[in-house]
C-alpha cells in the first residue's frame, strides 16, 4: 500500500497513510480496550480508516468469543462495536473511503446482504459517526459544530442514542482540574446530551438511513 496519494496532496494538506504492522504496533498499546467492544475510540485525522478499520476488527473478534454461538446478539453486539467507532476527516473522497471501509469489514464478519436491516442501519451509523469536518477547528466542512453520537445497547434489541458536542466534551480535563471551579462536580453535572432520542431497534435505525430496500424486479 502506497503511503501518499499524491504529492500534492501531502504538501496540501500533510497527508500520509499509516502502514498496517505501525497501526497495529500503536493499537497494541492499548490492546485490551482495543478489544473491549463498548470501548469508544475517536481518531480526529482518519483518513480512510487506517486505524478505525483495525480496531473495528479487533472488536468483531471480541464479539465473535463472546457471542458466536447467538446470532440475535452477534449481530446486535457487531453493531454497537461499530457505534463506538468515531472518526473526523478533512477530505471529502477519504471520509466516503472510510464508511465504506468500516461497512465492508463489518458487512463481511455477518455475510450481509445489501438490502438487510442490520447494513442499511450500519450505513446510517457511519453518516454519524464518520464526519467529515475539520478535528482543529471543531467544525463540520458546512461550518456546524461537530456533534456525536453516543450510542449505547440496552439489550433485547434496543439501542440508546444521545448526542454532544464535541467542544463541549474536549473541555472535560479542563475543568476537573484539580484548581478549576467545577472540580468537585460530577461529570453527568456539567456534560448534559444536547438531545436525547427515544430507545431504537435495528429496524428504526435502518428506517432513519433515508436508503430503502432495492425493489424487487417486476
Amino acid at each position: 500500500m502506497s503511503l501518499i496519494k499524491s504529492p500534492q496532496r501531502v504538501a496540501d494538506h500533510g497527508e500520509v497513510f499509516t502502514p498496517a504492522w505501525m497501526v497495529d504496533a500503536m493499537l497494541d498499546l492499548v490492546k485490551g480496550e482495543t478489544e473491549r467492544i463498548d470501548s469508544r475510540f475517536l481518531e480526529p485525522a482518519c483518513g480512510s480508516g487506517n486505524f478505525l478499520v483495525r480496531i473495528l476488527q479487533r472488536k468483531l473478534a471480541a464479539v465473535e468469543l463472546k457471542f458466536g454461538k447467538s446470532d440475535f446478539e452477534k449481530r446486535h453486539f457487531a453493531l454497537l462495536a461499530l457505534m463506538c467507532c468515531y472518526g473526523i476527516e478533512l477530505l471529502d473522497d477519504n471520509i466516503a473511503e472510510c464508511r465504506a471501509n468500516m461497512l465492508e469489514v463489518l458487512s463481511d464478519y455477518l455475510t450481509l446482504e445489501e438490502s438487510e436491516d442490520l447494513r442499511r442501519a450500519a450505513s446510517y451509523v457511519l453518516s454519524l459517526n464518520m464526519v467529515h469536518g475539520d478535528a482543529l477547528k471543531m467544525r463540520t466542512t458546512d461550518d456546524q459544530g461537530i456533534t456525536f453520537a453516543e450510542w449505547g445497547y440496552l439489550g433485547k434489541g434496543k439501542y440508546q442514542r444521545r448526542d454532544f458536542r464535541l467542544d463541549a466534551l474536549t473541555h472535560i480535563i479542563a475543568l476537573h482540574a484539580e484548581d478549576s471551579l467545577f472540580s468537585q462536580l460530577e461529570k453527568h453535572e456539567i456534560f448534559m446530551p444536547i438531545k436525547t432520542y427515544p430507545p431504537m431497534t435495528m429496524r428504526e435505525l435502518a428506517e432513519a438511513s433515508g436508503v430503502g430496500r432495492p425493489r424487487a424486479a417486476e
